[in-house]
């Protein structure tokens, strides 16, 4: 299963240890989820990750792991087209056009509504973190 994962969703598994998005993060240190990253993410990704108040409990040396850890276990996506400005944040622009050039299956964040203009247009599945737990268990259903 091939899922973009916005800023947010991957912030909040780091910060907590319980909850869906940690879940998410669990799946894909599993290999049983492959997240799709673009180099614009993974430089947002790090902006985000050092700001002082983001993740005052890790040091910028493990925030760098992590962040090449998960960058190994990620599928890099070329965008070679753009739709912006579609949604009114440039930054969810970005995950937009990340999910429909890797025909991800979902693409996971904390800000659904956000999305709303883009589900209508481009059929993806957006969803929260619960929702996409919930979709990956009936998944995995025999």
């Amino acid at each position: 299963m091939r899922v973009v994962i916005d800023t947010n969703v991957l912030l909040a598994s780091l910060r907590s240890k319980s909850g869906a998005s940690n879940a998410i993060a669990q799946l894909i240190d599993q290999r049983r989820v492959t997240p799709i990253l673009s180099v614009p993410l993974m430089f947002e990704y790090e902006e985000v990750f050092h700001r002082p108040d983001s993740l005052p409990h890790l040091s910028p040396q493990e925030i760098d792991t992590f962040l090449d850890y998960f960058a190994s276990l990620a599928t890099e996506q070329r965008i070679f087209f753009l739709w912006r400005p579609l949604l009114a944040d440039s930054d969810d622009d970005m995950l937009l056009e990340l999910a429909v050039a890797a025909q991800a299956d979902y693409l996971v964040t904390h800000n659904v509504r956000d999305f709303l203009p883009a589900r209508a247009r481009f059929g993806l599945r957006i969803v929260t973190p619960g929702e996409f737990m919930r979709a990956f268990r009936t998944y995995q259903s025999p």
